[in-house]
């Protein structure tokens, strides 16, 4: 499992931040929990053949 974190700071438009937190918000998420799902399942879906740590394969991890 990850034990540090890391900051990844991305440039967006005004406008689809808001829309993109008033979302996230209605589903009671929060905007980093959301961007973790999908960096999660970029890697999933593009890693190809490289190994990934089980950590990252299991279900519990795209929960968080």
């Amino acid at each position: 499992m990850e034990n540090r974190t890391a900051r990844l700071t991305v440039l967006i438009d005004p406008e689809k931040k808001r829309i993109f937190e008033e979302t996230c918000a209605r589903f009671d998420l929060t905007p980093s929990q959301v961007v973790r799902r999908l960096i999660r399942q970029y890697i999933l879906d593009n890693a190809g053949d490289r190994p990934l740590p089980e950590w990252l394969r299991t279900r519990e991890a795209a929960d968080r």
